[in-house]
């Protein structure tokens, strides 16, 4: 399908509508995106940018950026045991399709924010979306009552989309008795490029260095039964962090000693939405697959959903049937990364006593025994390219 002269609305500026503007623009669409904040600006924690998500950003010329912009090349993930001592190291550069990242949010969003304006998106602020109407010409409602139309609308606008419910009816997320806090703190230790997850009985946290080693990013995961906060997260005291974890090891205190501000999440799971496209219209990123962050995946799959998108409607008849090659492509990819990422935290939350103790042997002897075998677990997710798929 001749992709100039189709007229786009993306909702939402995050990392996935900001990507799927830049690809679709660049095949000569007219897009604009519709942001409900008064800046783009992505206050928040780090992310990891595995190699499929990196190839993205180098089909969409931005990899680069990623590079000058103090994305940290990341080299190693370790794993380590409650009282702080090393239970298993893997090796990224026996990954082998490059390009592993650790990125602050903030600058990924400005990168694509500014490719997106680049390639001729126009990008409009204090836009609130109200409802959005499918059809043959779909109609965006704005909050002041101006109707908008388009060729194409995108529903990108994450967990509290307008248009998941249009096409899929109201869902109920349910809590997974699991909490979140995100921090990032000044420079820790020697900055090495090195994922650190520390594990211990119903709690992990991971950290990783961000912006050239000058920040470092922080997650931290704790069981509960009840999530009694009102909104998904909430400013928190840094003390009620640092007791979570006052049993763990010297380097974990350490690091939570310097906290002075952090947000705390409840983390619901959503059901992957059946529907993502109708007609003219189509969900992208979490707006279509909320994924939990076990599997540093959740940015990722925005990247790969918008060039897939942009990519099934380029070689198209028509925008309806792009958007329904767009679907067909990618749900069996992230409903397997997102039941990846959904039994990955009981690993790391193992309590003291016989299963710790094999679970950890078994990781140190794969270790020493087949450190690449333990790398390679991952290839599949990796290794897939959705730039050169068809």
């Amino acid at each position: 399908m001749q992709m100039s002269g189709i007229k786009a609305i993306v909702i939402g500026a995050g990392i996935g509508g900001l990507a799927v503007a830049r690809a679709l623009a660049l095949r000569g669409a007219q897009v604009t995106v519709l942001e409900q904040a008064e800046a783009i600006e992505e206050a928040g924690a780090g992310l990891q940018i595995s190699p499929n998500g990196t190839a993205v950003l180098r089909a969409l010329g931005l990899e680069r950026g990623l590079l000058s912009g103090g994305a940290v090349p990341a080299r190693a993930v370790a794993l380590h045991n409650q009282a702080g001592r090393e239970v298993l190291r893997l090796d990224l550069g026996q990954v082998r399709a490059q390009g592993y990242y650790f990125v602050h949010r903030a600058d990924l969003i400005d990168l694509l924010a500014q490719g997106a304006r680049d390639a001729g998106v126009r990008i409009r602020l204090l836009q609130q979306v109200d409802r959005v109407h499918p059809g043959t010409r779909p109609e965006v409602v704005m909050a002041s009552g101006a109707v908008m139309n388009a060729d194409l609308v995108i529903g990108a606008d994450g967990l509290h989309s307008r248009l998941r419910p249009v096409l899929n009816g109201t869902d109920r997320p349910f809590f997974t008795n699991q909490v979140a806090w995100r921090a990032v703190i000044p420079a820790w230790g020697d900055a090495a490029p090195v994922a650190r997850v520390d594990m211990g009985a119903r709690r992990h946290m991971v950290s990783y260095p961000l912006r050239d080693g000058r920040a470092r990013n922080i997650v931290a995961v704790q069981e509960r039964r009840e999530w009694t906060a009102e909104g998904w997260h909430h400013r928190d005291d840094p003390d009620a962090l640092r007791a979570a974890f006052a049993d763990f090891g010297p380097q974990v205190r350490d690091m939570l000693a310097q906290v002075e501000a952090v947000n705390l999440w409840g983390l619901f799971r959503h059901p992957v939405a059946q529907v993502w496209q109708q007609g003219q219209c189509a969900l992208l990123g979490d707006a279509a697959h909320p994924t939990l962050p076990f599997l540093a995946q959740g940015a990722c799959m925005a990247l790969e959903d918008a060039w897939v998108m942009a990519d099934a409607l380029s070689g198209a008849g028509d925008v309806a049937e792009g958007l329904h090659a767009y679907q067909e492509r990618r749900e069996p990819r992230v409903r397997r990364t997102i039941a990846a990422a959904n039994g990955n935290a009981w690993k790391y939350h193992l309590r003291p006593g016989p299963l710790r103790m094999a679970a950890h042997a078994a990781l140190r002897l794969g270790g020493r025994l087949a450190p690449g075998a333990m790398v390679r677990q991952f290839d599949w997710l990796y290794e897939h390219d959705v730039t050169q798929a068809g």
